[in-house]
């Protein structure tokens, strides 16, 4: 569900940056920022870089590019 809000000016210049960057949307990088956001509020012994390498993971996995662990 989509809903208005009201954002500075600020922050949607920076959306756009970084968007360009990540061959992202606004809306779609401020999604991201909110989601990074939120697992590190939750989880604030994890790092930035471990976060988004979990991230990555989920999406690998959820394309089918998975390989299995051979422990020891």
């Amino acid at each position: 569900m989509s809903k208005a809000i009201k954002l500075s000016e600020a922050l949607i210049n920076d959306a756009a940056t970084n968007g360009l960057a990540q061959h992202r949307s606004v809306p779609k990088q401020i999604e991201y920022w909110a989601r990074i956001g939120k697992i590190a509020d939750e989880n604030p012994d994890l790092t930035l870089g471990f976060i988004k390498g979990i991230l990555i993971g989920i999406e690998e996995s959820k394309a089918g590019e998975l390989s299995e662990y051979q422990f020891g």
